[in-house]
């Protein structure tokens, strides 16, 4: 039945994403982070959406008539260096070089989509719409996953699709927390227009929170918490934002499964803990990896190379301040670096780490910065809004993948895009500069006296 209806959506979809190349981008995110083959499972399975959806989005594009002008910014510029700079690091890489190039691959096709979202993006129309997809991708799956979790008192554990870049729980978990801003911004833009959207986005955002719960992840955890923290303080509705928390909480509180429990308790103890302690270890063994090749790394993956994982581990005690506890390298398998932060340090070297970090910490400032420009020049309440909140979606990312091997996710690249175009294009739109309005002004003035 899904492939039946698959395939006869799927002409009009190609059809609407050929006259319009921001439903074809949108189109592009949903695949991403969806992850449409599977759901099929018949003649539908064969088909690569993404492929698909990604090249009609791009040929649409290039038909298109009055292209928007090309605009990254400084921040723009400081993403596709350090797309550069990974692409020196696996041309020098200590790991396995096939290795290297397929996830070197994976990221350029990151980077493609970055870069189409800053070429194709320049209305409000276009921003909603991706992030509507976003919340068809990861808030479908939260709404379905969480439904299991509540119905079966707390059980059922949420994962990922097995071979999606989503797979894995704690990854999940993060992605949630990234959308739940998404969510509250698009009920307040649509929630007035729509009680069906209404009450579907308010039940999408409660399921993200269990959905969070139900993957049992101590950093979504953690990065729910800072998160729901962050939204109060920043929200206009206090009372409201409240309330519902206090109700999620005695739900949750019913639902959530003592091993759930126990493994938050363990964050009080996490020195004591074998596998954070682990991880620990992981972040040394990248640091040495740092220090021996500072300036472009080991490449992609190179840690997860049991090799190079062995012959770090003869440097061991060489940094005795890195305190791990009682735990020394593992000496049968490789780990992951498990942190966005340690794995670029071991990935690309200090530069790369550097680089990583200006993109994500100038993403969050200039969000900030649209949402004061926003207020002081009088602009939509909604411009303020959706600022802010991919402010929080960026903070919530930057905190709860400091635990995750999660650095080259496709959904805070498309985010920091967003934040570039909204200040390159929608913010001078919905608000001219004080320099504008004179010459518009004076322009006025001009054209209105009589003609000697």
């Amino acid at each position: 039945m899904r492939d039946l209806f698959m395939l006869a959506i799927l002409p009009v979809l190609l059809y609407v994403m050929a006259k319009r190349p921001f439903i074809g981008l949108g189109m592009w995110v949903w695949t991403a982070l969806f992850f449409p083959n599977g759901w099929v499972y018949g003649i539908a399975s064969g088909i690569r959406y993404n492929l698909l959806f990604t090249g009609v989005a791009i040929l649409a594009y290039l038909t298109m008539k009055n292209k928007p002008k090309f605009q990254p910014g400084g921040l723009g510029c400081l993403v596709f260096f350090f797309f550069l700079w990974t692409t020196f690091s696996t041309m020098l890489t200590i790991g396995r070089p096939d290795v290297a190039w397929e996830i070197w691959n994976r990221f350029a096709k990151i980077i493609a989509l970055f870069l189409f979202v800053l070429l194709i993006v320049e209305k409000k129309l276009h921003v909603d719409f991706i992030l509507g997809c976003v919340v068809l991708s990861v808030g479908f799956y939260a709404n379905l996953e969480s439904l299991k979790f509540i119905m079966s008192g707390g059980n059922h554990m949420i994962h990922g699709m097995s071979g999606h870049v989503l797979g894995d729980r704690n990854e999940l978990a993060v992605a949630f927390c990234m959308t739940l801003p998404i969510c509250y911004y698009l009920l307040g833009e649509y929630g007035k227009r729509s009680q069906i959207l209404r009450l579907g986005l308010m039940g999408t955002m409660a399921l993200l929170v269990f959905g969070v719960v139900g993957t049992q992840s101590r950093g979504g955890f953690i990065a729910l918490t800072i998160l729901a923290g962050y939204l109060f303080l920043k929200s206009e509705r206090k009372i409201l934002l409240g309330i519902l928390g206090v109700a999620l909480i005695a739900v949750i509180a019913q639902v959530a499964s003592d091993d759930y429990v126990g493994r938050i308790n363990t964050i009080e103890t996490a020195t004591d803990d074998a596998s954070f302690m682990g991880r620990v270890v992981a972040w040394k063994l990248s640091f040495i990896l740092a220090m021996q090749n500072p300036f472009f790394g080991g490449g992609f993956k190179s840690l997860e190379n049991f090799p190079v994982w062995l012959e770090l581990s003869r440097d061991f005690f060489s940094y005795p301040w890195f305190y791990t506890g009682d735990l020394l390298p593992n000496t049968q398998v490789a780990r992951a670096a498990h942190s966005v932060y340690f794995q670029v340090l071991g990935d690309h070297g200090f530069v790369g780490l550097g680089l990583y970090m200006a993109i994500l910490l100038f993403a969050f400032l200039k969000a900030g910065s649209i949402a004061r420009r926003a207020r002081q020049r009088g602009a939509p309440d909604w411009l303020r809004t959706l600022a802010t909140m991919l402010q929080l979606s960026i903070f919530t990312f930057s905190v709860g993948a400091a635990a995750l091997s999660f650095a080259y996710f496709d959904l805070i690249f498309a985010l920091i895009g967003l934040v570039i175009v909204i200040e390159k294009r929608i913010l001078p739109l919905a608000v001219p500069s004080p320099a504008t309005v004179h010459a518009s002004q004076g322009q006025r003035v001009k054209t209105s006296l009589p003609i000697q």
